[in-house]
């Protein structure tokens, strides 16, 4: 049996099998049936042509550590951002244009999701049975995003449960990684009759390749473009307090907060009632003076600063395929190209580029980058940051090796699904503060967070990006490292 390193970088036929050795010194000292032994070294010279003629893609390759290491950083930034943002606003989303630490998190998740794809479906025995198994995991993802963000959980700190179908949030992080999975998977799986087994190292050729997946990507990007600055935004109105609200709009290509049609679609579609209702612009400095930060609203600010917006809403999730297909895309060279000087070459060129073309559109004004609108250029952004990101994480782990720094990120990986539930949507916080003493105030969570961390270093700000790093991130990455020595597996 090959050694996994060879078969991963393509080296399996190399090296003749032992049983064909030992028939070559056998064959070299008897002489005794010169026929036999003709036949038999056709049979062996017909066998190792059929060994080199089988697909790459067959073989069992090695594990590679990068993509595990960078979900893991994902998700770990997403708790990071999540239960620090508040405390240090600069970290937290955007209230508008441009790009914070926090906005990387979503397209980050959607590269990954798409590398993933590539290498999952390397083998497709059955269509019928890809396409059954795509469509039960969509599912599954889009029960778990409603369940967790739709309402009905209140954790970790309101201890009831429950949610009033009127207003019930149907958008979401999950919901959104469910369909663009489910989009750019089925292309993978329908279109592909016969993977090729090499794909000579052009910087073309990748992309001629697989030119349905990027059909798929033209096909959403024209969508979201057409629809963007082609769809007339009408005046709407929304109720909030018992007040009700007119917003002014009457014009087509606005990409401000209060006429945009990525808004208008997702009010038309799913009911204004169905919304995000803590959208990020009401940290705005129009909406507050507390700006970046949250604060209360100023005397003038606009109507629009008081409606409910959701960023992972129907438009955006169509932008936000372009998103999985260019990570689809680093999947496949990775799968085909077997040489790490040329996945990288690819990788890093392809990540570069990107950025340019983002930060053109960005700073000409064409088309900001803006994560609440799911843009192109934020598209570009993105994603070209994630592309050298991850192949700087690829150099390090799986060039160098030095994957001993990095195996708490892959941990972390390896049960995203798990850490995501459990410390990004607070559930276990929720479940230990279930057990409080005399008053639902004083629980276990909350006295380490005074104790340990707030009181200690007397600061709430840092006591909490501290509690963060620590009591969440660093825990579920020892909960996520015992369970894979189990061998449990729980992924996004």
């Amino acid at each position: 049996m090959e050694h996994p390193k060879r078969l991963e970088e393509g080296l399996a036929h190399e090296t003749k099998d032992k049983n064909e050795l030992f028939s070559e010194k056998v064959d070299k000292t008897n002489d005794r049936d010169v026929t036999n032994r003709e036949k038999e070294d056709t049979s062996s010279v017909n066998q190792q042509k059929q060994q080199q003629q089988q697909p790459l893609v067959k073989q069992k390759a090695k594990r590679v550590a990068t993509l595990d290491a960078f979900r893991g950083l994902t998700v770990a930034l997403m708790i990071l951002v999540d239960n620090a943002g508040e405390s240090y606003a600069r970290i937290d989303h955007s209230p508008w244009n441009g790009c914070t630490l926090a906005d990387f998190v979503m397209p980050f998740f959607l590269f990954i999701v798409g590398v993933a794809i590539a290498l999952a479906f390397k083998r497709i025995p059955k269509k019928r049975d890809a396409v059954k198994k795509i469509i039960l995991r969509t599912l599954k993802l889009l029960f778990w995003g409603i369940l967790l963000q739709g309402g009905y959980s209140h954790a970790p700190n309101d201890l009831s449960y429950g949610v009033d179908m009127k207003i019930i949030r149907w958008c979401g992080i999950l919901q959104r990684i469910a369909l663009v999975y489910m989009f750019v998977a089925l292309i993978e799986t329908l279109t592909i009759k016969q993977r090729q087994s090499v794909v000579e190292p052009d910087h073309f050729t990748i992309f001629t390749a697989y030119k349905w997946q990027w059909i798929g990507g033209f096909i959403a990007f024209l969508i979201y473009m057409i629809t963007t600055y082609a769809l007339y935004v009408p005046d709407w109105s929304f109720d909030h307090e018992s007040k009700r609200y007119t917003v002014k709009c009457g014009m087509r290509g606005h990409l401000g907060p209060a006429c945009n049609a990525v808004g208008y679609v997702d009010r038309e579609v799913w009911g204004i009632n169905h919304l995000y209702q803590y959208p990020v612009w009401s940290r705005l400095k129009a909406c507050t003076l507390s700006s970046p930060g949250s604060g209360p609203f100023r005397e003038d600010a606009p109507t629009w600063c008081y409606a409910s917006f959701e960023p992972e809403g129907l438009l955006s999730t169509i932008s936000a395929i372009l998103s999985g297909t260019i990570g689809i895309h680093y999947g496949h060279v990775l799968v085909h190209f077997k040489d790490h000087s040329e996945r990288l070459k690819q990788w890093v060129s392809m990540g570069f580029g990107l950025l340019i073309i983002a930060i053109i559109l960005h700073f000409t004004d064409a088309i900001p980058i803006n994560k609440q609108l799911y843009s192109f250029s934020y598209v570009c952004f993105t994603a070209g940051a994630a592309g050298i990101v991850f192949s700087g994480f690829y150099i390090l782990i799986d060039v160098w090796g030095l994957r001993m720094p990095f195996l708490f990120l892959e941990w972390i990986g390896m049960n995203a699904m798990l850490v995501y539930v459990m410390a990004a949507q607070g559930i276990f916080e929720g479940f230990i503060n279930g057990w409080y003493y005399k008053s639902p105030d004083n629980t276990l969570v909350k006295w380490i967070q005074n104790h340990v961390f707030f009181n200690v270093w007397n600061s709430q700000r840092l006591g909490t990006l501290l509690y963060v790093i620590f009591a969440q991130i660093t825990f579920w990455g020892v909960v996520a490292g015992i369970l894979h020595k189990l061998g449990i597996y729980w992924k996004l």
